[in-house]
């Protein structure tokens, strides 16, 4: 699993993701935990599985896309 996501994006997945699961607790809404904690985990391992698919990334501070031809 190569990382793609990038510093920057992460502490900021981090923070929203805490801030959503926070908030999700507060209202007792278990779509804003589950999207919350994604978040966090995606921040903690520097991987995003939709940036995967597309063929980006953030890693660097920069986003880049890769273009695979098939």
């Amino acid at each position: 699993m190569k990382k793609n996501v990038g510093n920057l994006d992460a502490y900021v997945r981090i923070t929203g993701g805490l801030t959503l699961f926070g908030y999700g607790i507060l209202r007792n809404s278990k779509s804003s935990i589950m999207l919350g904690s994604m978040k966090v985990a995606e921040g903690i391992t520097r991987f995003c599985p939709m940036l995967y698919l597309m063929g980006a990334s953030t890693n660097d501070d920069t986003i880049t896309f890769e273009l695979t031809q098939k």
